[in-house]
């Protein structure tokens, strides 16, 4: 994980400076690719200072692959016929935000779905590293968010092995649940429009879409060969 992150990160920040894209935009959306989407772009923004343009750029710009990831990596993985562990090792992967592994893998079926969301959440926790790392090279003291929704994830998943006596309730926080990311994907799918794509601009695109694709076929090439498994 730290491997692949690190390479996503210094791949990023090279495209961009290759596309000419501004240096905050260029290491929000390479953050963002290489970790967990918008919740990492929100954990590094302020460590950077970035403006709100800076932010809306890097986060349409993943918000909006995203919306693509969600339809079109279950054709591929059917298309290839990979395994339902090797669509959710890929997925959590090469898929920015973890609220659309969640719905790639749903589609493809149960077994992809929870290993998806484990690995992402698992990678999602190389937040407070990252910006904290960043933090110590821009000698930047503010204080770091954390990814609170990481920390809930392993309680429930400590509560659901230790606490037996409450598996009667635990199938319908479940579906609660699937049902709320549901929403939460609705609701992303609502503020893309053509002013998103507007106020995004090529270069910035251009570099989240060619990052994107080559961290994507990266992965999927390594998943295939064996290299990268469960």
């Amino acid at each position: 994980t730290a491997a692949s992150i690190t390479f996503a990160m210094l791949l990023g920040l090279g495209i961009g400076r290759l596309c000419k894209v501004a240096h905050t935009p260029s290491l929000l959306i390479s953050a963002g690719t290489a970790i967990c989407g918008g919740s990492a772009i929100a954990a590094v923004a302020p460590v950077v200072n970035a403006d709100e343009e800076e932010m809306a750029v890097s986060l349409g710009t993943v918000f909006v692959l995203n919306s693509i990831a969600l339809f079109l990596f279950p054709l591929i993985g059917y298309a290839l016929h990979l395994t339902q562990n090797q669509f959710g090792l890929w997925s959590a992967l090469a898929i920015h935000d973890t609220s659309s592994v969640v719905g790639a893998t749903a589609k493809y079926g149960q077994q992809a779905l929870m290993i998806g969301t484990t690995i992402k959440l698992a990678r999602a926790l190389w937040i407070v590293p990252v910006a904290f790392a960043i933090a110590v090279f821009k000698k930047n003291k503010t204080r770091i968010k954390w990814p609170w929704f990481i920390v809930l994830f392993c309680m429930a998943a400590i509560v659901s092995n230790y606490a037996p006596w409450f598996s009667a309730v635990y199938p319908h926080l479940s579906a609660l649940g699937k049902t709320g990311l549901t929403v939460t994907l609705y609701l992303i799918g609502t503020g893309i429009s053509r002013a998103t794509l507007k106020e995004v601009g090529v270069r910035p695109m251009l570099q989240g879409v060619l990052l994107w694709a080559i961290v994507a076929v990266a992965s999927l090439g390594l998943i295939r060969m064996g290299w990268i498994a469960i």
